[in-house]
């Protein structure tokens, strides 16, 4: 496939921030990828461009779009290629550094997503096809009561999630997350409570602690007619790198501190008080022991995401130290498609389950939805069942379990391996 030209716009995400939109041009037409951003952004992510000074407060990315039109554009337009990998290394050659602080994670990020489409299309298929023959529809991680920096609330814990694992297709668990989001909403307002969302469209009250964050959940399964640990299991994102300050966990909003091993039992005693089958970012992002003292004491999936920022080298040494049981993979953080897409495959060799996400920053490009299909990970987090850039990748999953048809195979319960109760 010939690559014709580039072009990159600054676009809007969903929290009214710049993004880029690139356009990758060929001969069957124009594709186009928007590009994501974080909140909660790990150390050793790959470095989005960002163009500093007075405009829209120095988030403006409009030198990651030059970059794109101008380095990238001379290293890749008017050349044929032949699969995506092969116009990847291009991109990541374009940068001395592995961060692609130069070029920008935003920029590379762009041209790789619009160049997949490109690629897909010229053989005929669907995106998902692009990625491989798994179609697998996955359980989401939905969610739907927000805290930490999504939030401006009193909780710490970043993410409180649902995952429909008893439904029997990728339908009946949309429709249950979403009886279950409304039944939330329901009892917060019977309490008087805010149902303001936050950046993942989750619920954002002021509660009394994490555990009744929980225990309102739990209520909403119930109400919805469902059953909490058959039908709906929860999962949570600590976030804990932010409460880190290099001795102890320091949870501000609450004045709570922990050092390491009693907040491996705070968490302990959440999973033994609530159906929790999943745990992320627990310990912060450099305490790979951490990690693997966590997994030993909980017998739920350890996520790491700040641990392994979607990068191979740290996830084999989160395998060597036996640090997580599934790998977080966000593309914006290693900057290329392909980069992601063999994170997933290095952790499926050592066993590891993946989960693709999305960011706090999104855009209503559902590039993952199909990622997340093709590469069969069976599992995928992208918000609640509200706001346009989180239900534009369960919609596009929809259509992509109605277009398989009796082919569609939905992850369910299956997705988590290690959770033995899930069986009882």
């Amino acid at each position: 496939m010939k690559i014709l030209s580039l072009d990159a716009v600054e676009t809007l995400d969903s929290r009214g921030c710049p993004t880029l939109t690139a356009a990758v041009v060929t001969d069957k037409g124009r594709f186009y990828a928007s590009v994501p951003s974080g909140a909660s952004v790990g150390a050793h992510e790959a470095v989005e461009k960002r163009d500093g000074g007075k405009r829209l407060s120095g988030k403006g990315v409009k030198t990651a779009c030059e970059n794109v039109c101008t380095m990238l554009a001379k290293a890749i337009a008017g050349r044929e290629f032949n699969d995506l990998k092969e116009l990847d290394d291009i991109i990541i050659s374009c940068d001395k550094y592995p961060d692609k602080r130069t070029v920008g994670a935003n920029a590379a990020l762009g041209v790789s997503m619009a160049a997949a489409r490109a690629f897909a299309l010229e053989k005929d298929m669907p995106l998902y096809r692009y990625f491989g023959d798994m179609a697998l529809l996955p359980c989401p991680m939905m969610n739907i009561l927000n805290g930490g920096v999504h939030a401006d609330n009193n909780l710490d814990i970043q993410e409180f999630m649902i995952m429909p694992v008893g439904a029997a297709n990728f339908r009946e668990c949309m429709d249950m997350g979403m009886e279950v989001y409304a039944a939330l909403k329901s009892l917060l307002k019977q309490k008087g409570l805010s149902t303001a969302v936050g950046d993942e469209g989750g619920f954002a009250p002021d509660l009394e602690n994490d555990g009744q964050a929980l225990e309102f959940i739990c209520d909403a399964v119930v109400k919805a007619g469902l059953r909490p640990k058959k039908d709906i299991c929860l999962a949570i994102d600590a976030a804990a790198s932010g409460w880190f300050n290099g001795e102890e966990y320091v949870l501000s909003k609450s004045g709570r501190h922990f050092l390491r091993q009693d907040l491996i039992s705070y968490y302990k005693k959440l999973c033994a008080d609530f159906p929790v089958i999943s745990i992320e970012d627990g310990i912060h992002e450099d305490d790979f022991e951490g990690f693997a003292l966590l997994k030993k004491s909980v017998d739920v999936q350890v996520v790491g995401d700040d641990l392994f920022v979607t990068d191979t080298e740290r996830i084999k040494k989160g395998i060597d130290a036996d640090s997580a049981s599934a790998v977080l993979i966000k593309p914006n953080q290693t900057g290329t498609v392909t980069q992601a897409a063999m994170a997933v495959n290095t952790a499926a060799k050592a066993g590891m389950a993946a989960v693709i996400s999305h960011r706090s920053g999104d855009t209503e490009d559902s590039f993952i939805a199909d990622m997340c299909v093709g590469l069969g990970t069976g599992q995928i987090k992208t918000g609640a069942p509200a706001r346009a850039e989180r239900t534009a990748k369960y919609s596009r999953l929809l259509i992509i379990e109605h277009e398989l048809g009796k082919n569609a195979v939905f992850a369910g319960k299956n997705s988590i391996n290690n959770v033995k109760w899930l069986d009882s």
